[in-house]
């Protein structure tokens, strides 16, 4: 029956998974949160680990079930879309903190290494774009590459932690990761339930809104690139956009900046998941070039936020760094890119 969804029902569809990975996602920063403290990892870790895999689920259910059902520009939009606009949620996030430049009082170590994965994965998936279909099988010989990396990547953001070879100059608006009392009110076997509990709920959400996706582009001959990057990345990508504005209220600064950059670095896995699932060869080549426009884009993004969260602006134009000004016009640029195209 899904299969088959005619464009009001689809619609109906969307909107409901849209509410239901929304509402899902508003619990997850708290919870996270007191997490970190509980289990002493801290917030950086926690955000770009747990927090940034959980908000990440839907959209990661939707590119896998998109690549297996034939659709690969839908798969890889809604991948390389959702880095650019979740990167653009920090800016947003910005506005919201008017204590300070937020990259300023929320910089460090941990942050800036994520960040620096994520560049790195996004230069795998330029690469494979680039390079000839060298497959095993039907999978690109990238994918494997993307998934190492990340787990390195990982590897590496556990042992800075633990033995830091640097650390961000403090001042007065720095606002360290320091554990909330509070967070011991809860067991530790009710936090990983309720997650688990939220994270079901949104991994179901991505499924089904895959669907009604394609339904909405049968129905109305919508490009799939556009769908992808404008509706379904921003409809799976609303709990990074309430998770972090929620742990910005909670003074959880580092964990809002970490959620949005390890999710990032986890969302370029939906490449690697997609190519895997795609049975028709490298989904990597299968794709147009709004894509790898997107992909470079959300390099681009990226790699501003780190000149950000380095520089450390105090306060820019508008109260708010120069580098969410500069999210704001390159994401800007990238819309504009895609409906003129």
């Amino acid at each position: 029956m899904l299969e088959s969804l005619t464009l009001g029902p689809a619609v109906a569809l969307f909107c409901a998974c849209t509410v239901a990975i929304g509402v899902a996602g508003t619990r997850l920063a708290g919870v996270v949160d007191r997490l970190a403290d509980r289990t002493g990892l801290g917030e950086a870790i926690m955000g770009a680990v747990l927090m940034g895999l959980a908000t990440s689920l839907s959209g990661s259910v939707l590119s896998t079930s998109a690549a297996a059902s034939g659709h690969p520009e839908l798969a890889l939009s809604n991948a390389v879309g959702g880095i650019a606009v979740q990167t653009l949620f920090l800016a947003l996030a910005d506005l919201a903190y008017r204590r300070a430049n937020l990259e300023h009082a929320a910089a460090s170590l941990g942050n800036l290494l994520q960040g620096a994965l994520l560049m790195t994965q996004l230069s795998w998936l330029l690469l494979a774009f680039a390079m000839p279909q060298w497959t095993i099988g039907p999978v690109h010989v990238v994918t494997p590459l993307l998934l190492v990396s990340y787990l390195y990547g990982l590897r590496l953001a556990r042992d800075t932690r633990l033995e830091p070879m640097w650390v961000p100059q403090r001042t007065q608006e720095t606002r360290e990761d320091e554990p909330d009392p509070a967070g011991e009110e809860r067991s530790l076997r009710g936090l990983l339930g309720t997650t688990a509990v939220l994270v079901a709920v949104m991994g179901v959400a991505g499924f089904l809104m895959q669907r009604a996706a394609t339904g909405i582009v049968d129905a109305t001959g919508l490009d799939e690139a556009l769908m992808g990057v404008l509706f379904t990345a921003v409809a799976t990508s609303l709990p990074e956009l309430v998770t972090t504005l929620a742990a910005v209220r909670r003074g959880a600064l580092t964990l809002a900046v970490a959620g949005i950059i390890g999710g990032n670095a986890f969302d370029t896995l939906f490449a690697a998941f997609s190519d895997v699932a795609y049975t028709e060869g490298s989904i990597y080549h299968a794709v147009s070039s709004n894509v790898v426009l997107w992909t470079a884009l959300g390099a681009v993004m990226t790699a501003v936020l780190m000149l950000g969260l380095i520089r450390r602006e105090p306060r820019g134009p508008g109260g708010i760094g120069f580098e969410s000004v500069g999210l704001l016009g390159l994401y800007g640029l990238g819309v504009l890119t895609v409906v003129l195209g």
